[in-house]
């Protein structure tokens, strides 16, 4: 069998450490897991890599690294872009210092210049640094906010956002190209340095990029707003620092972070799993804002690139925002404060993913913005600021997707955590001055345009049965689209791997104008909507609901019926 062909070829060959070939010993009578290491090589996607850490070609490790980071140099000297070099960023995940230096070892092997960040620091200063620096690409070693077990390796282009087609399929196909680890170049850290190949940055771009993050800001803090109680936790990640920076210039006085999630820690020990869209990551940082009676609680992922939201409600509780939500509430802050202000451009744009909640339009229309939507994956609302700028069609105003992850402005061209907690502890500040919460201004949000609700289940799946059950159901649904879903009816349902939207009533197909991706979406009545779609970097099957209702109550009773209607028992 080829997975153990190749399994003996990692014991065996010279390339690889003896630390390598000791942790594959120690698996010799463990079929089941020699397969799941070895039955394929991990996947350079869309993306970049994300995986298990370990020993094998379907792992994460210095060897698959160094294999991902030869196949974009490839790509970069063919482009002629050896010359403007690439910059490196990581988290503190394990082994991320080890894969970034590793990526700027190889790379200054091929005589491509690395800028290498001497620390952690977050994935939305790796995207403002590749346009500060004018650099070709970029690479981030993270796997975002995934278990401990996991990591990753994103790759960037010149423009500061993740690749986009065509160019995502150039890079795979010359990584896809290299049939041999021995085909990988590597060079020491000292002849890298000598070279001038190697160059260590910091300091300087953080201070320019917290500089960019300031002229986002709308109304300066001042007065009681100042001294608004802020909790945050950076969940042992990269946040920390310039969360930290960011609020006490912007003349905050009473930020409080949580002592145990403070510092880097691989292991994530006081939640395990480092999403901010989980509550149970709130534990800690809700027992320290009762202390302080915090106005708002803050979270960012390890590579802070994704914020949850905690505030006050009526009874004095703590409650978590989800991410349509906390995209609304920045939305409508920065459109209706830059408008009051007449500093809204009347070309504006508001930017979502097509799985994220119909509440955005309304913002849209209210402030004659115009609302697009693309893909799931931030990459591709950093597409549009690049195409905006090329075309002068519209300016980028706001842009988020449901899950976490929202950017005001245009420093950085991925989701940005932090200018999101800069932007909402202003918001928060502002309200107060006039007499509202976060809480009561998000009610008047639904007051004003509907009381949206919406949810994302995710069916995790592991595994090589998990990936061929994943794909038995979406043939299933292409195969039989549903005519109704729980109390709705069915509109038009789009197939955005076919590129279509059929019209259910009248049968019409027309194109869905997005690439190509494996997402089928379902139009319901009374502006309600559904999805499904493999998840990109986990090994899930991720269901979108999304409803509108008159109440809050009526609209959590539409979302209930809806998501439990038996379209969707997926186990």
């Amino acid at each position: 069998m080829k997975y153990l062909d190749e399994y003996k070829k990692w014991l065996t060959d010279s390339y690889f450490d003896e630390a390598t070939k000791k942790e594959l010993e120690a698996i010799k009578d463990d079929e089941k897991e020699i397969k799941e290491r070895f039955f394929k090589e991990l996947e350079f996607g869309t993306g970049g890599l994300r995986g298990i850490l370990g020993a094998g070609c379907n792992r994460m490790n210095i060897y698959t690294v160094r294999k991902a980071t030869q196949g974009l140099a490839n790509y970069i000297i063919k482009q002629n872009g050896q010359e403007k070099g690439v910059v490196i960023a990581y988290d503190s995940r394990r082994m991320s210092p080890e894969f970034a230096l590793q990526a700027a070892l190889c790379l200054a092997a091929n005589n491509v210049k690395a800028y290498l960040f001497e620390s952690l620091r977050p994935t939305p200063e790796l995207s403002f640094a590749v346009r500060e620096l004018g650099c070709i690409a970029g690479i981030v070693i993270t796997a975002s906010h995934n278990p401990p077990e996991y990591n990753g390796y994103k790759v960037y282009w010149e423009d500061g956002a993740q690749i986009t087609y065509p160019k995502d399929v150039e890079i795979i196909d010359e990584v896809n190209a290299i049939k041999d680890f021995s085909e990988v170049r590597i060079t020491s850290r000292k002849e890298a340095l000598d070279k001038g190949l190697l160059c260590i940055i910091g300091k300087e771009i953080d201070d320019r990029y917290i500089e960019n993050l300031k002229k986002q800001i709308i109304n300066p803090v001042s007065g009681e707003g100042a001294d608004i109680n802020i909790v945050y936790t950076p969940l042992n990640g990269t946040g920390n620092k310039p969360v930290r920076r960011i609020l006490k210039e912007m003349g905050f006085k009473n930020v409080y972070v949580v002592p145990e999630q403070e510092n880097p820690d691989s292991e994530f020990t006081t939640v395990g799993y480092p999403n901010p869209e989980d509550p149970s990551v709130f534990n800690l940082a809700k027992e320290l804002a009762k202390k302080v009676d915090a106005d708002i609680i803050l979270a960012t992922d390890p590579d802070a690139d994704r914020l949850g939201v905690q505030v006050k409600d009526k009874n004095g509780e703590y409650v978590l925002f989800n991410g349509n939500m906390t995209g609304a509430l920045i939305a409508e802050y920065v459109f209706s404060q830059k408008a009051r202000k007449g500093l809204l451009p009347k070309n504006s744009a508001l930017v979502k993913t097509i799985v994220t909640g119909n509440i955005s339009n309304r913002i849209a229309e209210e402030y004659n913005a115009k609302l697009i939507e693309v893909l799931t994956g931030f990459k591709y609302i950093g597409e549009q600021i690049k195409l905006f700028e090329q075309t002068g069609s519209y300016e980028f105003v706001f842009g988020y997707e449901e899950s976490y992850g929202y950017l005001v402005g245009t420093h950085s061209r991925d989701k940005d955590a932090v200018v999101s907690a800069m932007i909402l502890c202003e918001a928060a500040a502002y309200y107060k001055s006039q007499g509202i919460t976060l809480y009561e201004q998000m009610e008047n949000i639904f007051k004003k345009y509907g009381y949206y609700e919406e949810q994302t289940v995710s069916v995790t799946l592991k595994g090589i049965e998990g990936m061929e059950k994943i794909k038995a159901i979406m043939e299933e649904f292409r195969k039989n689209p549903p005519k109704t879903i729980g109390d709705y009816r069915v509109l038009r349902y789009r197939d955005y791997m076919t590129d279509t939207i059929t019209d259910v009533g009248t049968g019409k197909v027309v194109p869905t104008g997005l690439p190509k991706s494996n997402v089928l979406y379902y139009e319901l009545n009374d502006d309600a909507w559904c999805a499904i779609r493999p998840s990109g970097t986990e090994p899930k099957i991720k269901l979108y609901f999304g409803v509108r209702g008159s109440s809050r109550v009526d609209a959590a009773e539409r979302l209930r019926r809806l998501k439990n209607d038996e379209v969707f028992n997926i186990k």
